[in-house]
C-alpha cells in the first residue's frame, strides 16, 4: 500500500509558532521574576512595621516543577521557627492569655501584582 502526501503553501506560520513556543518558558520566566521583585516591594511597603525586620525580610522563588512554573514570595523573619508575617497577617495568642488581631496586609499588596503579572502573561501567549 502506498501513501502520497502533498500540499500547497508552507509551514512559515507553523514555524514561527513552534520558535515562540520554545522560547515561551524562557519568556514566562522573565516575567514571573519582574513580578517577583515587584510583589517583594509591595510587600516591603505592606508591611506593618515596628523594627521593620519583617518588611526587610520578603523574598520570591521562581519554582519549577511538573512543567509548570510559579513565583513564590517568602518572607525569612522568624522567632522560634514561626514566621513573623504570619503572625502579622492571621493574628496570634500572647503569653498572658490574650489574642493580637491579625491585618490582611498580604493580599491587598499582592493582589494588584497577580492582576498585572497575569496580563502581561496572557499578553505573551495570545502573541504567539
Amino acid at each position: 500500500m502506498k501513501i502520497n502526501f502533498t500540499h500547497h503553501g508552507n509551514f512559515n506560520r507553523m514555524e514561527r509558532f513552534l520558535t515562540k513556543a520554545l522560547h515561551f518558558k524562557f519568556i514566562l520566566k522573565r516575567i514571573l521574576a519582574k513580578y517577583g521583585e515587584k510583589g517583594v516591594q509591595a510587600l516591603a511597603e505592606a508591611t506593618p512595621k515596628n523594627s521593620g525586620k519583617t518588611a526587610e525580610s520578603w523574598e520570591y522563588e521562581i519554582v519549577e516543577e511538573d512543567g509548570s512554573m510559579k513565583v513564590v514570595w517568602k518572607n525569612s523573619n522568624t522567632n522560634n521557627g514561626v514566621v513573623i508575617a504570619l503572625l502579622l497577617q492571621y493574628g496570634h495568642g500572647t503569653r498572658n492569655g490574650g489574642y493580637v488581631q491579625g491585618t490582611d496586609f498580604i493580599n491587598p499588596a499582592i493582589e494588584t501584582i497577580f492582576h498585572r503579572m497575569a496580563d502581561e502573561a496572557w499578553k505573551e501567549v495570545r502573541s504567539l
